[in-house]
């Protein structure tokens, strides 16, 4: 059976005071569409709904005040909300209804917009650096007790950071070694210089495109993967779940991850120099017809232990930095899952960008100052 819609509609100067009593549910909305299409104000007129009286408030009467709101506007009058009871105030806080556009949130200029970005870029930073600092102390007190490892946790991270990156990392850093070597043939070719492929490829990877290149495959596949699992655990609170049990989610979390990447990015940065030079091998041997020992005699004499020795200083480096970033991003998601994603994509932006820089000042720094 249908209820009746409890009402009282009432002139109030150039407008009108609608009263609702009750509870508006959906058995009588069909109801209250006819009062408020009866009631609607003209142009130029107000109509007030007076809800103070109203119990529950559910979906179906939401959706009808709206619509009514937005007839009235469009005709040129005003519907306003007038006195509330706790309830309807609940249901309809989502809601600005009777709201003038004026009054709706401006947004930032320019100025403001580079302002709250400084802002957040700074308590960033300063959350960066403290991670940073407890991560390294917690590191030092590894070494000084290595009875507070948790080796099976380090040897997971190990096998997925490392062993399970051999695949992408050996194929894409052999392909980037063939490529440079045909690349440099083409010109080298056109002066008698061919054998000169060795040299230029030889030391292009090991000081330069292998830790590059290995790195920012590790930034997309690892350093993701280490964002995306600590802010899961931190939506799903489980983090806070750690400092109840007394358990230090550095220690707990960072530690294995950070020694992890300390391990495994050298070792993958070697390989990346083997299969590239690899590559290059194989351009001078079957392309440009050269000698194979004499193509590694040539790249072999064009290297000195600095180039490798500069390239693994970069490899570890590059992996403090993905591994730090990650932790970062994951330790400050906020929200839900929408933002486990975003946190996730941030995190690789932001490590391929340290990886630039960081290559960058390197090269400075070992052509220039040393």
């Amino acid at each position: 059976m249908t209820r009746a819609l409890d009402y009282e509609l009432a002139a109030d100067g150039p407008g009108a005071t609608l009263r609702l009593r009750g509870d508006l549910r959906r058995d009588v909305v069909n109801e209250l569409k006819k009062v408020l299409a009866q009631a609607a104000p003209a142009r130029g007129s107000t109509l007030t709904l007076d809800l103070k009286e109203v119990g529950v408030v559910d979906s179906a009467a939401v959706a009808t005040l709206l619509n009514s709101w937005r007839s009235a506007d469009a005709a040129g009058g005003k519907l306003t909300v007038g006195p509330l009871s706790e309830s309807a105030e609940r249901a309809l806080q989502m809601f600005r209804l009777g709201t003038p556009p004026d009054d709706a949130p401006k947004p930032p200029n320019v100025a403001e917009a580079a302002g709250g970005a400084m802002l957040d870029g700074k308590d960033a930073g300063i959350a960066f650096l403290q991670l940073a600092a407890d991560t390294t102390f917690a590191m030092f007190a590894v070494l000084r007790h290595p009875s507070k490892l948790r080796v099976h946790h380090l040897v997971e991270q190990c096998i997925d950071i490392g062993s399970r990156a051999l695949g992408i990392v050996g194929l894409i850093t052999f392909l980037v070694g063939l490529t440079i070597a045909f690349q440099s043939a083409y010109q080298l070719q056109q002066f008698g210089a061919a054998i000169y492929v060795a040299n230029l490829t030889g030391v292009s990877m090991v000081r330069e495109m292998g830790p590059l290149m290995c790195a920012i495959l590790v930034a997309g596949r690892s350093g993701s993967s280490i964002a995306a699992e600590v802010a899961t655990m931190q939506v799903s609170e489980e983090i806070d779940g750690l400092r109840v049990m007394g358990l230090d989610p550095i220690d707990f979390l960072a530690v294995p991850r950070f020694l992890a990447m300390t391990l495994m990015v050298p070792l993958l940065t070697a390989l990346a120099d083997l299969l590239g030079m690899l590559g290059g091998f194989l351009v001078g041997v079957f392309y440009l017809d050269i000698a194979w020992n004499a193509f590694l005699n040539q790249m072999l004499s064009s290297m000195v232990p600095w180039d490798m020795i500069s390239g693994l200083v970069k490899s570890v480096a590059f992996g403090w930095g993905i591994a730090l970033i990650g932790l970062h991003y994951g330790f400050r998601v906020r929200g839900g899952a929408s933002e486990v994603g975003r946190m996730t994509t941030a995190s690789v932006v932001a490590s391929i960008f340290y990886i630039i820089v960081a290559d960058c000042l390197f090269s400075v720094l070992f052509y220039v100052v040393l």
